[in-house]
């Protein structure tokens, strides 16, 4: 956990980007983490895609999923924010929460053909992977959650796991940190997708009950987490130097061009 209510900001709005910049959400996503000082509120970006998430964009909520404060005109909330607070209030373990739609996992939240660990990296999403279906407890919707209820079933539906896939919809990951929901989230979208391959193979051998539990302990150490978090951060963070330099340049040839159009000034006129 970040030292600093400030300091957590940062880290969740690179959270974001790291998220953006392997794919596992577009302009739809969001994570989230439980406020540091209070754990009855959590933190997670006003309504963005989460490429664009910086510390500034970074609101505050009660596990009831009401805003703390008031936000500047113009803004507006995640819809889907009752996901985060209602898993919040049954999982008090839990500080950071990701839900996605990344391509590798929804042939299988389409399919519900059951998603296991395959890799000792995949480990760490836990021996199984419960599915939710919104049609169970509220018939044809509109594949949202918006309203508590459904963010409470869905909760209850993830029991204990750290992972569940979400029919037709997409997937939820969970951490005690956002570095290890990071880890988790984007791991599993791998393990979907290696899975996937080896089913187009003939065969899949999943990890056994020991090895899932071996392999999640020492790939969800600090040292494993740090690494990893520091190469995706350095992949964003060098995206993002990339792509600075070369929108100031565009801004600057605009003005020239845009100054170089301007008429002249006219002479004073002779008397």
């Amino acid at each position: 956990m970040a030292d600093s209510l400030a300091a957590l900001r940062e880290e969740l709005s690179l959270a974001n980007r790291i998220l953006a910049h392997e794919g596992i959400v577009d302009a739809f996503g969001h994570i989230s983490v439980r406020h540091p000082h209070d754990p009855g509120r959590f933190l997670i970006s006003r309504h963005r895609a989460p490429a664009l998430v910086q510390p500034d964009d970074i609101l505050e909520y009660t596990l009831d999923t009401e805003p703390v404060h008031a936000t500047p005109a113009g803004w507006r909330h995640y819809g889907e924010r009752v996901i985060h607070g209602c898993i919040y209030q049954a999982r008090p373990d839990i500080i950071s929460i990701c839900h996605h739609h990344a391509p590798s996992m929804m042939p299988y939240a389409i399919s519900r053909a059951a998603m296991v660990p395959v890799y000792h990296l995949g480990a760490s999403m836990g021996l199984t992977v419960p599915f939710w279906d919104s049609r169970d407890d509220f018939g044809s919707t509109a594949l949202v959650l918006v309203k508590p209820e459904e963010g409470h079933s869905l909760a209850k539906a993830l029991g204990k796991s750290w992972t569940i896939l979400m029919g037709r919809h997409g997937a939820t990951a969970a951490g005690k940190s956002i570095r290890e929901c990071v880890f988790r989230t984007i791991f599993s979208c791998k393990n979907a997708e290696l899975q996937t391959q080896a089913r187009l193979l003939g065969h899949v051998e999943p990890l056994d009950a020991k090895e899932v539990e071996l392999a999640a302990a020492y790939n969800l150490r600090p040292g494993p987490l740090e690494r990893a978090w520091d190469y995706w951060a350095k992949r964003v963070l060098d995206a993002e130097a990339q792509v600075a330099p070369a929108k100031a340049a565009s801004t600057a040839a605009g003005m020239a061009a845009k100054k170089a159009k301007k008429p002249a000034a006219k002479g004073k006129r002779k008397r």
